[in-house]
């Protein structure tokens, strides 16, 4: 497989939302405005590609028996830096995306990207799978929160987008308006698979 297929395999076939179901706490509780999600998406980015990197090229010198302690505070360091970076040059989204940073530690997709692939694979398939899956989840937080600000505030990025006359559906920006839109959205994405099966 190139390294552009390693890549785009994150976008949709092999998506770690929509897809493959991981990660899907920060996906449901950040996904209230596009700035959140773009905020979530990129940091959560930087922890997978870092991750990735460092863990590809120590796999041979660490230990069988103690990698997943070990993958976990190579994760926990990365996250540690991209919490204070956040806090010192976006205050207002780290505000907002509260607990979800340094909860990216225990996120599925870095550890179970760090185990199955990044622990196996050389240091170029391991940056551009870290990219992949960082861009697609990244995609997923963005899409999710495009209806859900949308229908639950009217606005995209504060800006007016309905007219003013519209009456937000509150359901939208609330926790059941994140499981309704995430889980219609899967369902479109497997009704568009299934088709170009056809």
């Amino acid at each position: 497989m190139s390294l552009i297929k390693e890549m785009t395999k994150g976008f949709v076939k092999e998506n770690p939302v929509f897809i493959m179901a991981l990660g899907l706490c920060p996906v449901l509780a950040v996904s209230t405005s596009i700035e959140n999600a773009i905020g979530m998406g990129l940091a959560a980015t930087f922890v997978l590609l870092c991750s990735n990197i460092l863990i590809s090229l120590l796999k041979d010198v660490i230990p069988t028996k103690v990698r997943i302690p070990c993958f976990i505070v190579v994760i926990a360091s990365f996250v540690t830096i991209v919490d204070m970076l956040m806090n010192a040059y976006t205050p207002e989204i780290h505000k907002n995306l509260g607990i979800f940073i340094p909860l990216i530690v225990v996120n599925c997709i870095i550890l179970g990207r760090a185990e199955a692939f990044a622990s196996r694979n050389s240091l170029f398939k391991s940056i551009f799978d870290g990219l992949g899956m960082g861009i697609g989840f990244t995609l997923a937080l963005v899409l999710v929160a495009f209806f859900r600000e949308l229908l639950g505030a009217g606005q995209l990025l504060g800006i007016q987008i309905l007219p003013v006359s519209y009456q937000p559906v509150l359901l939208a920006i609330l926790a059941p308006g994140a499981f309704l839109t995430l889980g219609l959205l899967m369902g479109a994405l497997n009704l568009f698979k299934k088709k170009e099966v056809e």
